[in-house]
């Protein structure tokens, strides 16, 4: 299927901008320009009943976690996000928008945690932080009016490699039992090679982009074969939460996200997936720019819904346990 014409669009100004690939700039330059994109795509700031900067211990120090809450005192679900931005870019305020919009739309409380990046913190650093919040937060259910009960991951891009790996951290120390795990346009697959050799394109996230994040991650290339680093070399997949695995059609992550959610069902996981036809990497983010990114952030919150038992189960559009949707 051809572009998007909203992405053909915004492809254009970006060309007419003069925008400069992340992987052509400085650490510095790249994150700030990332934020920036993802403010200026994220459309109008959502209002929700609280918002709330506070930490976490974490394995090096304390972690910086950023609560939205929709109204209510007591207890409510709880999905941990991991913000994307190639384990190298990002921080709690590159989610805020995604996060508000889930607040709005699942009624749920969201945790974006803030892990080290890369290069600074290399693999495992981002894994054992999000693990160790999650672990904390579960734990201390009560200081962060968190349902045990109903706690979910999720993330974006390598936030929702984060995710992945978190829910395998979780099986093997017997929990926090997860009631589900949103994983959009994850990398699942590490190792070099692996993605298609056509995405090419400067202006949009391509393989270059891909192997730039890959070397400020990993110090050791061999570690692109630990599971933790690519969740879908994991040999066994059974018994993890139900999952979202939602991937964008021109995304050199694409076939690594839907091969990791044909695994799951596989594995006996209840599993959406839909492909989102027309669209790239990063629309999530976006809907302010594109249309798609408002409905797969709609659907990610309905499958929330579900999973959370806030409505009935069947609201969300993706495909259960089977070949990609295509939305």
């Amino acid at each position: 299927m051809t572009i998007d014409p909203q992405v053909v669009a915004w492809r254009s100004a970006r060309a007419a901008a003069g925008t400069a690939p992340l992987y052509t700039q400085t650490l510095a330059e790249a994150r700030a320009a990332d934020l920036a994109a993802i403010r200026a795509g994220s459309g109008a700031v959502e209002p929700v009943d609280e918002v709330r900067d506070t930490q976490v211990p974490g394995p090096d120090g304390p972690l910086p976690v950023r609560i939205h809450r929709p109204a209510g005192d007591g207890p409510l679900p709880t999905l941990v996000y991991f913000f994307g931005g190639g384990w190298t870019l990002g921080s709690v305020d590159t989610a805020d928008g995604i996060c508000r919009r889930l607040v709005n739309l699942a009624g749920c409380q969201t945790v974006t945690v803030g892990y080290r990046l890369a290069p600074e913190h290399r693999f495992p650093a981002a894994v054992d932080d999000c693990h160790a919040a999650l672990r904390w937060l579960a734990g201390h259910a009560d200081e962060f009016r968190v349902d045990p009960e109903r706690l979910a991951v999720g993330g974006d891009s390598a936030g929702g490699n984060l995710a992945a790996a978190v829910t395998l951290l979780a099986r093997a120390d017997g929990g926090p039992r997860l009631a589900a795990q949103l994983l959009v346009y994850p990398n699942t697959d590490q190792r070099p090679g692996r993605g298609p050799t056509g995405a090419e394109d400067p202006l949009l996230f391509n393989r270059h982009s891909v192997e730039w994040y890959r070397r400020h991650y990993l110090a050791d290339p061999g570690d692109a074969a630990h599971p933790l680093a690519s969740p879908l070399l994991a040999e066994d997949l059974s018994g993890l939460p139900p999952a979202l695995v939602i991937t964008a059609e021109h995304d050199p992550l694409r076939d690594e996200g839907e091969r990791y959610a044909e695994r799951l069902a596989e594995a006996g996981v209840p599993t959406e997936a839909t492909r989102y036809d027309g669209m790239v990497h990063g629309f999530f983010a976006m809907p302010g720019v594109f249309d798609a990114g408002r409905r797969a952030q709609e659907q990610a919150a309905a499958f929330l819904r579900a999973r959370f038992g806030l409505t009935p189960a069947g609201v969300s559009t993706g495909t259960a346990a089977g070949g990609p949707d295509h939305g």
